[in-house]
């Protein structure tokens, strides 16, 4: 199976994130991953992914306005039925990575997307809306992020089962 994942990144900082997310979807057996950069993603394979993370940077309390752009544009392939899981970096604690994660889930349910986290459901370590990495901190938040992958992707293998003959 596989999955997108597509983000922004200025100063590298979400990038790195976005490998740890890779790193853990890839600990699942079946998983094959795609790490995009927003200005470079294969429409192809994410065409063909069944689950799409987005990572995005938070400026001014919310998402990047190249996230706002790329959702308010046609999509370049169908997201609707696909799942989503949404990753931020934030410079502080109180700089609105919550909001940033919040305004990407919204525009995700608006293309039809599944949105998921894991939330409490999960156990610890609790990731309610989506995994948020300080830019102090990124070393520390990177098993965070491989977690996240990890159950995002073990999520992806139980809505979508592979089809057997």
């Amino acid at each position: 199976m596989k999955i997108s994942i597509l983000y922004y990144s200025r100063t590298g900082h979400t990038r790195e994130m976005a490998e740890s997310v890779a790193e853990g979807a890839r600990t699942v057996s079946g998983i094959e991953v795609g790490l995009f950069p927003l200005d470079a993603i294969d429409r192809d394979f994410l065409s063909e992914s069944k689950a799409v993370f987005f990572g995005t940077p938070t400026y001014l309390a919310s998402t990047c306005w190249q996230w706002k752009k790329w959702f308010d544009e046609p999509a370049p392939c169908p997201l609707a039925g696909k799942l989503g899981a949404v990753f931020a970096t934030a410079n502080f604690v109180q700089g609105g990575a919550d909001i940033a994660i919040q305004t990407l889930l919204t525009h995700m349910l608006v293309k039809g997307m599944l949105v998921y986290s894991g939330g409490g459901a999960c156990g610890m370590p609790y990731i309610h809306l989506g995994a948020v990495a300080l830019g102090e901190k990124l070393e520390e938040s990177k098993p965070l992020f491989r977690i996240f992958g990890e159950r995002v992707a073990r999520k992806a293998m139980e809505i979508f089962p592979a089809k057997r003959d």
